[in-house]
C-alpha cells in the first residue's frame, strides 16, 4: 500500500511539473487553460475518472491559482 503511496506523489509531482511548465511558457493564458483541460480530459477518460467539464475548469483554474502563489 505504501508503494501507491509513492506512485501517485510521483504521477502528481509530474503533472504538477508539467502545468508550470505550461503555465510559464509564452503563449496566452486562455491558450495555455485550454491545453491543460484538455490533458485533464484526456488523463480521466484514460483511467476512466468522471469529471464534469465545469469540474475539470475548476481543477484547471486552482492548479493556476496555486502556480501564482509559487511564483
Amino acid at each position: 500500500m505504501k508503494t501507491l503511496g509513492y506512485i501517485g506523489a510521483f504521477l502528481c509531482g509530474g503533472l504538477a511539473g508539467a502545468t508550470l511548465g505550461l503555465l510559464l511558457a509564452p503563449e496566452k493564458g486562455t491558450d495555455t487553460r485550454s491545453k491543460i483541460s484538455e490533458a485533464v480530459d484526456d488523463f480521466c477518460k484514460k483511467h476512466d475518472l468522471k469529471l464534469s467539464r465545469k469540474e475539470t475548469d475548476e481543477f484547471v483554474e486552482d492548479i493556476k491559482d496555486a502556480a501564482s502563489d509559487v511564483i
